[in-house]
């Protein structure tokens, strides 16, 4: 399927996202078109943070773990391979900003962050038919 369609050629161009991942997320989503937004996407794939809010004081613990756990674990394995890479590759603004925050925040939360990232990255390419753009690579 991934060398017939073209949506899944598109989307594995993105950092982090192979073959296999592409072709999940389109036999899962099609377009995309269920979703409201990319953060709804992510949401769904369970790559947001869990909320403990309570009146003015606002908590957001540990993802929520909800949704397509195949489709989860490949974005996460993805991200990991990008998180790992960024540390030896200091160039493009992708890598500067994984470094960024993995100092802040560590290996862990920066590989969510990503696979985040590439949820929305992707739901985006889907809804509007469009090709990955890498910005400042």
């Amino acid at each position: 399927m991934f060398r017939h369609s073209e949506a899944c050629q598109r989307i594995a161009k993105v950092k982090g996202i192979g073959p296999k991942t592409a072709t999940a997320v389109v036999a899962a989503i099609g377009k995309g078109t269920e979703f409201k937004n990319g953060r709804h996407f992510a949401a769904w794939l369970g790559l947001v943070p869990c909320q403990h809010s309570s009146g003015d004081r606002q908590v957001l613990m540990n993802m929520t773990k909800k949704g397509d756990k195949h489709l989860r674990t490949l974005f996460i394995h993805g991200a990991r391979a990008v998180v790992r890479v960024a540390t030896n590759n200091k160039d493009g603004c992708l890598h500067q900003w994984v470094n960024q925050l993995k100092e802040r925040r560590g290996f862990n939360k920066t590989t969510v962050a990503v696979a985040n990232k590439n949820a929305r990255i992707i739901w985006s390419m889907l809804r509007n038919d469009t090709g990955y753009q890498a910005v400042g690579s």
